[in-house]
């Protein structure tokens, strides 16, 4: 299908909504928080890559990484218009979607304290370790798909997983902490067992006369 899709075949553009649009959507809803805004990151990326599409490299597997680091750059762009409205974010009722610490510090939290306390840690993080941290728990891809998601090599990806990994647990403890001295209850022991994150809604399928686009 790469041959394909780079030779501009609208039936391979549609292969490849269908069999990578759902892992592009619950990735950029993990990362923004909003299904609309999700939609919107699925739809300019497979209309970025299929304008940009003599740029992909002739070798190699499947096309999700390639398209992942499209929605990667496009979320960057979205990230800076929406430091913008963090205030007004911070006032509107959380929306559900908790992301996957594999952390036991994060498992401890109620369902409101736990979502509070995994944004304000993330946000906290250096972007280049949050988009590796997003791309390899949240999406799915393993070491190398990430490294040529993000055009960086196979050990950066693995020391900026670790990093990510190491500080989010400080992160995530110091939310937690926080909160909870705030209302005066104290933080209580490690669970023996952690938790995933609540799957994310799916993103309505493309019927077959339907342009992905």
């Amino acid at each position: 299908m790469r041959d394909r899709f780079r030779a501009g075949d609208p039936a391979a553009l549609g292969e490849a909504y269908d069999a990578h649009a759902q892992v592009l959507y619950r990735y950029a809803l993990r990362v923004c928080g909003d299904p609309a805004a999700a939609e919107d990151v699925v739809s300019a990326a497979f209309l970025e890559a299929w304008r940009c599409r003599t740029r992909l490299l002739p070798d190699g597997g499947s096309l999700r990484p390639w398209l992942l680091g499209i929605a990667t750059n496009i979320l960057r762009g979205t990230a800076r218009e929406a430091r913008r409205r963090d205030a007004a974010f911070a006032r509107i009722a959380d929306r559900g979607v908790l992301p996957d610490f594999a952390d036991e510090v994060v498992t401890r939290l109620s369902g409101a304290e736990r979502l509070a306390a995994a944004r304000a840690a993330l946000k906290r993080l250096r972007r280049r370790d949050r988009e590796v941290f997003a791309l390899v728990v949240w999406a799915g891809l393993d070491y190398a798909a990430a490294a040529e998601a993000l055009g960086i090599p196979v050990g950066t990806v693995r020391s900026r997983l670790a990093r990510a990994r190491d500080r989010l647990r400080a992160l995530a403890e110091t939310e937690l902490r926080t909160a909870r001295a705030s209302r005066g209850t104290r933080i209580p022991e490690p669970a023996t067992a952690s938790t995933t994150a609540a799957p994310a809604p799916a993103l309505p399928r493309r019927t077959a006369t339907e342009n992905p686009l």
